[in-house]
């Protein structure tokens, strides 16, 4: 099973952008994501669209963070991103009449949807503004532990 880690490289390029003044070009925030420029323009249109980010055109023109960083939670980004699955576990459908995989499947189920909600809670109890005070954190331990 493939997994996704396009939330994660979301947030990254936010975090880029919330600590860099003034706008960045796609072509930057693709070297920041690992991506290319196209897929950059792609998924930060659909930002732009939920209010979180801002382009403009032109010289010095690119993407800006547009949203309240306190207020800002992963699942709002989550959301802006189409609520991709957050599990890339799947059921069997091989033998639909089978009464072992209705139970294996209900089962599953059930866990899954339990665990889904918890993770789609803890993503509305965490803001941007958390992971960029918990970037600055580590950053100043490194530094730190450099002038030691």
């Amino acid at each position: 099973m493939k997994s996704s880690s396009r939330l994660s490289a979301v947030l990254h390029a936010l975090m880029h952008m919330a600590a860099h003044r003034g706008p960045m070009t796609s072509e930057v925030l693709a070297q920041c994501m690992s991506t290319h420029p196209v897929v950059v323009r792609r998924t930060m249109s659909g930002l732009r669209e939920a209010g979180l980010v801002t382009s403009t055109k032109g010289h010095n023109g690119g993407w800006s963070i547009a949203c309240d960083m306190e207020k800002t939670t992963i699942r709002d980004i989550h959301e802006a991103l189409g609520e991709p699955a957050v599990y890339a576990i799947a059921n069997s459908n091989d033998a639909p009449q089978c009464l072992l995989e209705q139970a294996v499947n209900a089962a599953l189920d059930d866990a899954m949807k339990e665990a889904e909600a918890l993770l789609l809670a803890r993503f509305q109890s965490l803001t941007l503004a958390q992971i960029a005070g918990d970037f600055t954190e580590r950053l100043r331990q490194r530094h730190r532990h450099k002038d030691h």
